[in-house]
């Protein structure tokens, strides 16, 4: 079924999005429109005053950048009209799981359900109102759902799922400059039109040809830098962890986390969670504190470069954390509770697992006697062979009366942090 114009949608990262008529019917449903209530980077506003953009305005720009990305000649001759539209389709779909408050939310459904926004997004494709909307539409929404996190896994034909999902995705380039656009934090440009016409296919997965390699050099260090200054910035981390505080303290008599339904889970965003837990006596201190930019301080932080991950799985294990946290509570004589500990493995942190936080390679080519010869980009980039180690930064938090003590019982239990990260930024 050939898809008719509808019309443009102006973007401010990417100009005029064009849409067709049916994906101007999936725009107007209720999971997507509820994008609309769902801030991209909750917690980021109170650093960067500008970061108050959507996972609506992200989605569209995903969609646009799978269509670009499905326009280069060496991925179109490979699709068929059908399958370019549904991959188009998946993208703009691919964040539809996604709770209040984006990953802040996702700490409580992993923590309390075992389910990850990606869960999530499949659930509510399958079986919300979009189900009927796509079927009407001549799609199939279970190879939607897959695609739109990755996992259609059709043999050979990888690249389907690498266009939206993988270590040079259509997402993380969306993001990436959307998000440096939105707080203003720009370290680096990001050649995205370059990146993606660099674009082709060998043995049924996505590459990206040598010649793009200044461009992804630059798209690695934007997402470190981004990583650094926005997604795991103190201040933002301090919001957002009294957002996940605020609601694990209101989960029993809210009930955030006993939907049965898609509807149900829908009708949560941020603007009625918010309301919810500014009402609910458990979570009505924390949530004035936040009206009032009255946040947790960071008394401890130490960065640590390596090229193993050890130290990024010890933090990630809760036991761990929780006997840091008992020692350095003990120590600055004050409660446990008011002791956190925060890594950037946390579910809660915006996208841990877009960076380095897990092992990650970009396949480039390069051309030898008519042959395009495969390699790993660690194998030809030393900038990127630089890069490609594991961040772990550990940071301990308290309230500002206890920040003193806290900063000096944390001391003595991991030792004394270097000068660079008592500087404030």
């Amino acid at each position: 079924m050939l898809r008719r114009h509808w019309g443009e949608i102006k973007d401010p990262i990417h100009g005029y999005v064009y849409v067709t008529e049916a994906e101007r019917d999936i725009i107007d449903s209720h999971p997507v429109q509820r994008l609309r209530r769902l801030k991209q980077l909750a917690g980021s506003e109170f650093v960067y005053p500008a970061a108050n953009h959507t996972r609506f305005e992200h989605s569209i720009g995903v969609m646009h950048l799978a269509g670009r990305a499905l326009e280069n000649f060496n991925v179109s001759r490979l699709v068929s009209k059908d399958e370019a539209e549904a991959v188009r389709i998946a993208a703009l779909l691919h964040d539809v799981g996604h709770g209040p408050f984006s990953h802040v939310f996702e700490h409580l459904l992993i923590k309390s359900l075992e389910k990850t926004h990606e869960d999530m997004t499949s659930w509510v494709i399958q079986r919300s109102e979009l189900s009927d909307v796509l079927k009407g539409l001549g799609y199939d929404p279970s190879e939607i759902s897959k695609l739109a996190v990755g996992t259609l896994n059709k043999p050979g034909r990888a690249f389907l799922d690498q266009i939206v999902r993988s270590s040079v995705d259509v997402d993380k380039l969306d993001f990436i400059v959307r998000d440096t656009y939105h707080t203003g934090a720009e370290y680096g440009y990001v050649d995205v039109p370059r990146i993606i016409n660099s674009f082709d296919v060998l043995n049924g997965e996505l590459s990206v040809d040598i010649g793009a390699l200044s461009a992804l050099e630059s798209f690695m260090i934007a997402r470190v830098e981004s990583f650094k200054s926005i997604y795991f910035h103190r201040v933002s981390r301090a919001a957002q962890i009294m957002m996940v505080l605020a609601m694990e303290k209101a989960e029993d008599e809210l009930g955030l986390l006993k939907f049965k339904t898609p509807e149900e889970y829908l009708a949560l965003d941020d603007f009625t969670v918010w309301i919810m837990l500014k009402k609910c006596e458990r979570s009505k201190s924390i949530v004035e504190g936040l009206e009032r930019r009255k946040l947790l301080k960071c008394a401890y932080e130490r960065i640590f470069y390596v090229r193993d991950d050890s130290i990024s799985r010890i933090f990630e294990v809760e036991e761990v954390r929780d006997q840091l946290r008992s020692e350095i509570a003990k120590k600055a004589d004050v409660k446990e509770e008011v002791v956190i500990i925060d890594v950037p493995t946390l579910p809660s942190v915006p996208y841990r697992h877009s960076l380095l936080m897990e092992p990650m390679e970009v396949p480039v080519f390069f051309k030898r006697g008519g042959r395009k010869v495969v390699r790993n980009l660690s194998e030809i980039s030393s900038i990127f062979n630089v890069l490609r180690g594991f961040i772990n930064i550990l940071r301990v938090y308290t309230e500002a009366r206890f920040r003193e003590k806290v900063e000096a019982a944390a001391t003595k239990v991991l030792g004394e942090a270097p000068i660079s990260t008592r500087i404030s930024y």
